[in-house]
């Protein structure tokens, strides 16, 4: 019981614990926002929004996503470089609104970030499955399915979560590498996909363009808003980045704009060589190569896919140990858990904590409507971190501003709306989950938290 006892630590002292080195660029920034963001978006989750939510308007519903999540990152953008710190979302939060909201916020993004890299270690799992059928080795279903589906344990999705994990635990500056390597595998495979496509672009496949209306594209924007999450763990890397104010800007936006011009591009052409009806598959990129008889491209396509899924984990599980440090370090979790190693300079506790979560999750339980459930948390960040741009502007005007989003409070008020309208097209259920979940976050705080918070010790 002693582990979960919180103790104020001295504010120097604690700042040397938990300190994180710098040596993230601007352009590494761009590279693990171009790792996260491009992933299920483009191998999984396009051909189940055009087969079952837009049909060929999927490329609206990508842009409609995608000038929301925009208007998220410019607020993400003033906030990474005025207020900092590894927190994200949370530290933001916090400072324009204060420790209950930020605990709420925090909360839904510890969740958020865990069953994300979960589903994509899960998606990951079935592609390597895949390979290795194809290469004649045959794994017992006892190890490659979780319980729910007749198996024992999920080991390949355990077995990624493992090695991202010493990956991520080895150092930051190694981790960029290893993520730049296989971006830039990600980015070929895609090149390949649209030379390939191109010749094939029959226009005939577009019509009907809107085959379940504007309520389609609406819906399709709000299951593929999760193609867009992970430009947001990028504020994440604010005390790991040199010349922050710089360089965070130029990672956030960067990745966005040329993460959104891709799926626009990948999304029309896929629903432009194949019918959309018959993209309702979990592999519809290598599934349309297969359609126009390219099985060789299949093939490449899908190891390009176990590289994007790969970089996906690898950058929302570095935003799930960065937010959860952030936490531990006001104590709304046991601040025992934000000590850093002294040579890596890596919070080892958290990663290792968070990795058996995740395998866990991973391994043992299955993840249908994740994706909406992700979605629901993570917009509901922007709202707040829209929101925050607006109070810290009125509450603290001679606040630093490196970088200042224009149009103030025009740009956020338009991020708030967009992301809430968003909100709106989910489900039910994912509602009511939601909201369940956030009442557990609130026992915690107000049993927990609240009793052992350093900030309000401090102050």
């Amino acid at each position: 019981m002693s582990f979960f006892k919180a103790k104020v630590v001295p504010s120097a002292r604690l700042k040397n614990q938990t300190s994180l080195h710098r040596c993230l660029t601007g352009f590494d920034l761009i590279l693990l926002g171009i790792g996260a963001i491009i992933g299920a978006g483009v191998f999984v989750l396009t051909g189940i929004a055009a087969a079952t939510k837009a049909g060929p308007a999927i490329t609206f519903s990508y842009l409609l996503a995608g000038i929301a999540s925009m208007f998220a990152a410019l607020a993400y953008a003033e906030l990474a470089t005025c207020v900092g710190g590894c927190g994200s979302a949370y530290n933001y939060i916090y400072t324009g609104f204060g420790e209950l909201i930020a605990w709420i916020i925090g909360w839904n993004l510890l969740f958020e970030y865990t069953v994300a890299v979960s589903s994509v270690a899960i998606g990951w799992s079935g592609y390597v499955g895949d390979a290795l059928l194809l290469s004649h080795i045959y794994l017992p279903t006892a190890i490659l399915k979780n319980p729910f589906e007749g198996g024992w344990v999920n080991l390949l999705a355990v077995g990624i979560v493992i090695i991202l994990g010493l990956v991520l635990s080895v150092g930051m500056k190694q981790s960029a590498r290893f993520n730049a390597v296989i971006v830039f595998i990600k980015l070929l495979t895609i090149a390949l996909f649209i030379a390939v496509a191109i010749p094939h672009v029959n226009a005939a496949n577009w019509q009907p363009f809107l085959p379940f209306g504007w309520h389609g594209v609406a819906r399709g924007a709000a299951l593929v808003f999760f193609a867009y999450i992970g430009f947001d763990a990028l504020s994440t890397a604010a005390e790991e980045t040199t010349h922050p104010q710089r360089n965070l800007p130029i990672g956030i936006i960067g990745s966005m704009l040329i993460c959104t011009l891709i799926y626009v591009v990948i999304s029309g052409l896929l629903t432009a060589i194949m019918p959309y009806p018959l993209l309702n598959v979990k592999s519809p990129v290598a599934d349309a190569m297969i359609y126009l008889r390219h099985p060789f491209v299949a093939s490449l396509i899908s190891f390009g896919a176990i590289a994007g899924l790969t970089t996906v984990m690898l950058v929302l599980y570095y935003g799930l140990t960065r937010i959860t440090l952030a936490i531990a370090r006001d104590g709304l979790l046991p601040v025992r858990i934000a000590k850093v190693h002294s040579h890596t300079k890596t919070p080892i506790y958290i990663i290792t904590l968070g990795g058996i979560l995740i395998a866990l999750v991973a391994g043992l339980m299955p993840l249908q409507e994740a994706a909406e459930l992700v979605n629901i948390g993570t917009l509901s960040a922007f709202v707040f971190v829209c929101a925050a741009v607006i109070v810290l502007r009125m509450t603290k005007p001679d606040l630093p501003r490196p970088f200042k989003l224009p149009f103030n409070p025009i740009i956020p008020s338009l991020g708030i709306l967009m992301c809430f309208y968003l909100m709106l097209n989910l489900s039910l259920i994912t509602w009511i989950r939601f909201i369940v979940w956030m009442f557990i976050g609130l026992l915690i705080y107000f049993t927990y938290g609240k009793k052992h918070s350093i900030r309000r010790h401090l102050n």
